[in-house]
């Protein structure tokens, strides 16, 4: 019954052919509202506990609000969550530990539609910043290329389409960082729905 009105809530939220199945057991719902549309993402705490918490909680927090995707490599991801719309990279609460081993093992893979914790060399690294997946990224996957892998958490389960629009922007070098979007692709909010804490 759970999920049959889980399911009529988002179709009420969206047309039909814009929502993509769950990979888990219900799990909170992230509305992120962006410059290019609206999407929901739904996070996996059973999954990937450290990794689901820290975004809930930068959520919470309203971290979100006013970043950007900063690196969008049609055909791969979309990156965002750490910087202001001039590139400054926002403060944010220490690094937590690596889970994409236990993601896989849940399940979770980087898969088109997917949301993972972005890092730095350091495969405990991760902060605020996360990616999409564009597309299904295996080498991603724990062990990947050095042992680790990165950290899947959630899947975008309304307004793929938006992600898909994101992809296509013109983007460029700006000082250290390429492909960035020409024109600032806007996180305005993020929110948990009131339904699915």
């Amino acid at each position: 019954m759970r999920n049959a009105l889980r399911i009529l809530l988002l179709a009420l939220l969206a047309p039909a052919a814009c929502l993509l199945p769950s990979l888990s057991a219900a799990g909170p719902l992230v509305e992120m509202k962006t410059s290019q549309g609206t999407l929901v993402i739904e996070v996996y705490p059973d999954k990937t506990p450290k990794s689901a918490e820290n975004f809930l909680q930068y959520v919470r927090d309203g971290f979100y609000n006013g970043t950007v995707f900063h690196r969008v490599i049609d055909g791969f991801m979309i990156q965002g969550g750490g910087f202001t719309p001039d590139l400054k990279q926002k403060d944010t609460r220490a690094a937590i530990q690596n889970e994409a081993e236990a993601g896989v093992k849940g399940g979770l893979r980087n898969q088109v539609a997917t949301v993972a914790m972005a890092r730095t060399g350091n495969p405990h690294s991760a902060t605020a910043q996360f990616y999409i997946n564009l597309k299904d990224n295996g080498f991603l996957d724990f062990p990947g290329r050095d042992g680790w892998g990165y950290a899947v958490f959630g899947k975008v389960v309304q307004g793929y389409e938006v992600v898909q629009k994101v992809a296509k922007v013109p983007t460029g070098d700006a000082g250290f960082h390429q492909n960035v979007p020409l024109t600032p692709v806007v996180i305005e909010s993020a929110k948990i729905l009131p339904d699915r804490k």
